[in-house]
């Protein structure tokens, strides 16, 4: 149901695995990211009262176990601190640059960037995310054959150090988290997504699961439709089944999920994401690869008309590929295709950068 993770304790080399380094943060312009085994199974309590009980999910012969600490399950926004350090990571990466599983955020910029608050309160459930995230333990099955299968056990992250001032407020400056090896395999195999920026103005819970489970499923195609019951069993939601049907039907009556419309027919019990057409499907061609820096993205807002950066950089790139260009000049080219989408389709509505 996980990535294999048989190997992950073997001394790998420092040029394959750098856990000796230290990777520290930097927010500009991160595009957001997330690991798909994270988006597939329901790993994240959805209530915002401590959930200590054992999950437990079955499906085709696999089976899902999730142990919580004494101080509840790491919960959806608890999240929100693994997605940031994979989004760091996985730029990172794209840009050929030494990354480790040991990460250091600074805590401000992270809060900001997640969209909190940064107050005292804040700061503290930050600590308390950190605690749920090093104590909630997975364990599943791997099935080697017909005959043999494995059980693996795992955690989100192995360990955090916070850093803070002397004094009466203790004003927290950074923290360092190390990720699981079984993430870092993942994000270093680049199994990711990209999320909309917007993920993180989702408040409800289950609008952020509805969503994940949406970018995994639906991705770039039309629509993706299943039952409710599974939908249900896919989301890891505590609520029964009529409180879940309730909570699809709100999501679907506000329709304000980023990338997708979810339709309900009551009738059939049937569930359907609905692309709204900003995740173009990629092209057969070979896309360009190659980056954009900073600047280049601050340029190109300024002609966008407010539709999302990076959606209109996934544009520009499959239609890179579709039309087999190699732009000499990435950053004003990039600009030049932003300025045409407008012109084309006037200004953004609705969701924006």
């Amino acid at each position: 149901m996980v990535p294999n993770t048989t190997n992950n304790n073997d001394q790998l080399s420092p040029d394959r695995h750098p856990q000796h380094d230290l990777f520290i943060c930097d927010v500009a312009d991160a595009i957001l990211k997330d690991i798909l085994p994270c988006m597939e199974h329901p790993f994240y309590s959805l209530s915002k009262k401590p959930e200590t009980s054992i999950r437990r999910y079955e499906h085709n012969g696999n089976w899902l176990e999730v142990t919580p600490s004494v101080k509840g399950l790491a919960t959806i926004y608890d999240k929100d601190i693994l997605i940031y350090c994979i989004s760091q990571i996985m730029g990172k990466l794209n840009r050929g640059e030494q990354v480790s599983r040991r990460v250091r955020i600074n805590s401000r910029e992270m809060l900001q960037f997640t969209n909190r608050g940064t107050s005292g309160r804040d700061y503290k459930a930050l600590c308390e995310a950190l605690d749920r995230l090093g104590g909630t333990r997975i364990a599943t099955n791997i099935r080697l054959n017909e005959e043999e299968e494995e059980y693996s056990t795992f955690g989100l992250i192995d360990g955090a150090t916070i850093r803070r001032k002397h004094g009466l407020d203790g004003r927290m400056l950074w923290c360092e988290v190390q990720i699981a090896d079984w993430i870092f395999d993942v994000i270093r195999d680049k199994e990711v997504l990209t999320l909309h920026r917007d993920y993180f103005r989702l408040r409800r819970p289950i609008e952020r699961r509805l969503y994940e489970l949406g970018r995994k499923h639906c991705g770039r195609q039309a629509e993706w439709s299943c039952t409710l019951k599974l939908l249900h069993k896919k989301s890891g939601s505590k609520a029964n089944l009529r409180e879940f049907r309730r909570a699809v039907r709100y999501v679907v009556q506000h329709d304000h999920l980023p990338d997708y419309h979810i339709r309900f027919d009551g009738e059939v019990d049937k569930v359907t994401f609905i692309n709204r057409g900003e995740l173009v499907a990629p092209s057969t061609k070979q896309v360009w690869e190659g980056f954009l820096s900073g600047d280049d993205y601050d340029a190109a807002r300024g002609s966008a008309g407010g539709w999302d950066i990076y959606q209109l950089e996934s544009r520009w790139r499959a239609w890179l590929a579709e039309k087999d260009i190699i732009p000499k000049a990435p950053g004003p080219h990039f600009r030049k295709f932003c300025a045409s989408w407008v012109e084309n389709n006037g200004s953004a509505g609705g969701y924006r950068h």
